[in-house]
């Protein structure tokens, strides 16, 4: 079955930290609905049950480069191109909102995944703070 992917769909504040949880990431239920708030657009899709399956989002400044975070596919539904239609709607949205870069952080084991999508793989590091 084809999903559609949505920019901003409804989503409640508990279905993102439960897509999370479910695979393997912390819940970052204090996130939501600020998150909703503060990015420049999300993107969802949902299952014939209504479920959120799919979900990312893009945030900046304003200015000419995003960052896109959070793409996470619910695990019976991975491997089924949901994720990459996920991050081209995504991009294609960036393009219309004036974003010329858009950047993602990921885990090594993604690469393909990423470069399959149209990024161009480089370098880079991450800060994160264990407060």
């Amino acid at each position: 079955m084809k999903y559609k992917v949505i920019i901003n769909i409804p989503i409640s504040n508990n279905e993102v930290p439960e897509l999370r949880e479910l695979v393997g990431w912390g819940r970052r239920d204090k996130d939501y609905p600020t998150l909703f708030e503060r990015c420049n657009f999300w993107a969802g899709a949902r299952d014939e049950n209504n479920n959120l399956i799919a979900f990312g989002y893009v945030c900046g400044m304003g200015l000419e480069h995003g960052y896109m975070e959070d793409i996470i596919v619910h695990p019976e539904y991975q491997g089924q191109g949901i994720g990459v239609e996920l991050i081209k709607e995504l991009l294609r949205e960036s393009e219309r909102f004036g974003l010329g870069i858009v950047t993602v952080t990921y885990e090594e084991n993604k690469t393909y995944f990423y470069k399959k999508c149209g990024f161009t793989i480089g370098s880079g590091g991450v800060w994160q703070s264990f407060i």
